[in-house]
Formats: C-alpha cells, structure tokens, sequence
C-alpha cells in the first residue's frame, strides 16, 4: 500500500488555524452579550481582537483548502511519472531478457544440431540413389543427334530438323549457358525438355518471375522467424548434381521477363572460371555443425555437369538481354516450325556429362578449324575493325574454335558451322551501329563475304545483315 505522507508545512498551517480558532472561541465566551459587539458596551481591544479573528479564520481556512486541492493533482502526476519509469524499465528489462533468449536459442539451434536445410539433408541420406549404375557411354556425337532427334518425334510428338539438333548440342559443348529464342510456338521449351527426357533425367522448369533482381529468387534464402533455409527446387538440383554424373538441365523458362544480368549476375560469373572444381555459390554466411554434408563454410559447389538453358522472347514485356550475357551464352535461333516426319521408336539413352565433355574434346582433337578458314577469319577480324571498330575477341575466337569441330562431329559442315556462328556472335554486334551508315555499308560488306568464303556461302550472315538494313 502507499503511505500517506503529510508535509510538515501542511501540519503547521493546521495548527495556526487550530489555534485561530481556539483564541475565537476563547473571546466569544468572555462575552456573553454578543450584541455588546454592535452597541459598544464591550472594551474597544476586544472588538478589535474578535474582529481580527473573524477576518482572520477564512483566510487561513481558504488557503488550506487550496494548498490541500493542489497537493491532491500533483499525487496523479507523479503516479503516472512514477509508473511510466517503472513500464520503461520492464520494457526494457523484457527486451534484454528476449535478446539473451534469442541468442541462447541461436547457440542452442546450432548446439543441439537443428536442421535448417531440410532437404538437402535429406538428399544426404539418400545419396545412394543418386548414383547411377550404368550409362550409355559407347556412343558418338553424330549417334546422339540422330537418336534425340528421334526420341522427340517418336516418344513425344516434337519435330525438329536435325541442324538444329547439331546446333542444340555443339552449344552445349561450347558453354554451360544456352539461350534459345525464336518466334512463340516453335518449341524452345519443348527442346530444353525433351533433351531431358533423352538423357533419362528430367529437367528442372523454372518460370522467371518479373520481379526477380538477385540469386537469392533462384535458391531460396534463410527465414529468421523459422530459423529454417527455405529451399528452391534449384538449390536442390545443385546439391544433387554433386552426388551424380548425370547431364543436369536447367531451364530458365521467359528468361528475360527479368534482367538476367541481376538475377543470374552470380552464375554468369561462377560459370566463366575455367576451373570447375572453383565454382562455389555463396549461400549462407554461417557454418552451423548441422548443415549438409557438401555444404562448404556456407558454399555449395556448382558442379561442372548443370547447363542452364534460357528461353527468350523479344516483345514489349520483356527486357533485352545485354552483351555480357550473350558473349558468355550460346544462342540458337528457332524462326520456323519443322515439317512432321516418321521416326522410329528410340528409348532414352542416358549419358553421362563426363563423357559428353569427352566427346566434345575429341572432336577438337579430330576436327580441328582447318588453316585455310582461319586465315579467312583473320582477314574478316581485320576488315571489321577497319570498317567496323568491333573485333572478335578471345572468347569468341575460342567458342568459334570449340563449335566448328563440335559441329562437324555431329554430322555437319564447316562453312555452315562457321556461318552460324559468325551470325550470331559476330553480326549481332552490328546492330550497335550508326543505322545510316550500316546501310550505306551493307552492300560492301555482303559482297566481302562472298569474296571472302565463296559465293552465297555466308547466307546467314547475310541475312541477318539485310535484316538489320530493313529495320534501320
């Protein structure tokens, strides 16, 4: 309970007017005739004593009154300034109190071995799985083509002509980063997913959301509140492609509906490093005594056997892609739809990406760029930054160098390996020029081409540069 405590002022005001009123009533009663006060017969210091008392008494009276009143309003004041300290305090001694809590949950998590990566610990435990007995591994490029090719028309109603089946896999021979594009309808999707189904290891679909600008959109990140890892079907994927040898397709459906450059900035880096034993993406930035087994200090490796395959559209919902990302990509260009055709029944044939990139190797060794088209590709670097002020490049002249041989070892020819290529890596830069004086340019530079590498050799090259004309 709250003592009540009276200030000694308080107490000495009521004893004057205590005592004020015991004088008053002390003179009252030595005069029993209180009308001697108006007619006069009382002593003159009397009527002066009584009359001082009388004036006196009120006064007092009054002013204790007030001084109770204004004690009475200040008491809720310093309650209220009391309590408010007092609700400081617990606040704060709650806050410190959840703070401790909080880091000894934290400590404890960590301690007791909590799981925050549900799913890729379980992919530890069922790593035996992952690993496939057997693969088709007695087979060539030029065996693969025809037998995909197949596959896609007679197990899923998918018809493509068998140059862009040799396109399709000397890109994936040349980078992990493809990006297919072309005209709605003409089965980008459906190429990425039927290769899948090929190498009897279904690809992943990820549907690009407008939204997305950073990797964490693409494998998931660390929720506080759950302390929980919230896992994306690609975050699995990766974690799995390092148990297996299996060719791993990611497919990155709408790729540009987003910037690419923001997103999958992280990938495009990773994948450039020629090292592939190098490639570790940052996933947390903690270590806890719990987390999956090829969980690195917070990294997983990006193994060397996961291609990302990109479906691109040029509309107006969509963003261009930058320079950056399509000197680092593949590009196949799906403009028609091919004519239906009758293939045989052919299984799926797993492969698996160890010999894939093998294959690869040993067409470079047997079909290299033979000397005379080198020289011819040293003569067109020359004219272009004479003409043109762009140049090749050590990565393009190493992807041309990789796809011709590729190409070849899938059944197809150098010059029109060469043509392709030159088309998309070389002419595309074109379009960052002046419209007026590549069309007063175009002409010349079509008939160098011929002179060049022979009459009408080049027909994609030129008709990308007569497309360029028409839109400037």
């Amino acid at each position: 309970m709250r003592k009540n405590n009276i200030p000694k002022r308080f107490i000495a005001l009521i004893v004057i007017v205590a005592a004020f009123g015991a004088a008053l009533t002390f003179a009252i009663s030595r005069s029993p005739d209180l009308g001697g006060i108006f007619n006069g017969s009382l002593p003159s210091e009397a009527v002066f004593l009584i009359g001082s008392l009388l004036v006196l008494l009120p006064v007092l009276l009054i002013g204790l009154l007030f001084a109770l009143h204004m004690k009475s309003k200040a008491e809720p004041a310093e309650l209220q300034t009391k309590a408010m300290f007092q609700s400081v305090s617990v606040i704060e001694e709650k806050a410190e109190s959840s703070a401790d809590l909080s880091e000894t949950e934290d400590s404890e998590d960590t301690a007791s071995g909590k799981v925050r990566f549900f799913m890729l610990s379980k992919l530890d435990e069922e790593r035996e799985k992952l690993i496939r007995k057997s693969y088709a591994d007695d087979i060539t490029l030029s065996e693969l083509c025809e037998r995909f090719r197949n596959f896609a028309a007679s197990r899923l109603k998918l018809y493509y002509d068998i140059s862009d089946i040799r396109k399709f896999i000397s890109g994936l021979a040349v980078s992990r980063i493809m990006i297919i594009q072309g005209i709605s309808g003409t089965g980008k999707t459906s190429l990425a997913y039927a290769f899948g189904e090929f190498i009897d290891n279904t690809a992943t679909v990820i549907p690009v959301q407008p939204m997305w600008k950073e990797r964490t959109d693409l494998i998931g990140y660390y929720n506080e509140f759950t302390k929980r890892f919230n896992e994306t079907t690609l975050l699995q994927k990766i974690y799995e492609a390092n148990y297996s040898k299996d060719i791993y397709i990611t497919l990155l459906d709408e790729m540009n509906i987003a910037r690419v450059e923001y997103y999958f900035a992280e990938f495009l880096s990773l994948l450039e490093l020629p090292n592939p034993e190098k490639r570790y993406l940052d996933v947390v930035s903690d270590k806890w005594e719990s987390d999956p087994v090829q969980l690195k200090s917070g990294q997983i490796k990006l193994a060397g056997n996961m291609w990302f395959i990109g479906t691109a559209n040029n509309d107006d919902s969509t963003f261009s892609i930058s320079d950056k990302v399509y000197d680092r990509a593949m590009v196949l260009n799906l403009d028609y739809k091919s004519e239906v055709f009758t293939a045989p029944k052919t299984d799926a044939l797993p492969v698996s990406a160890d010999h894939f990139c093998r294959l690869a190797e040993l067409a470079q060794r047997e079909y290299a760029v033979t000397r005379r088209n080198v020289k011819r590709l040293e003569e067109l670097d020359a004219y272009l930054i004479r003409n043109f002020h762009i140049t090749f490049g050590n990565r393009i002249r190493k992807q041309i160098m990789t796809y011709i041989p590729v190409y070849l070892a899938c059944g197809g020819g150098e010059l029109e390996a060469l043509d392709d290529i030159l088309a998309k890596k070389i002419m595309r830069k074109l379009e960052m020029q002046n419209p007026v004086y590549l069309r007063n340019a175009a002409d010349e530079f079509c008939a160098y081409l011929d002179e060049l590498f022979g009459q009408d050799r080049m027909k994609q090259c030129k008709a990308y540069i007569a497309r360029l004309t028409k839109n400037a």
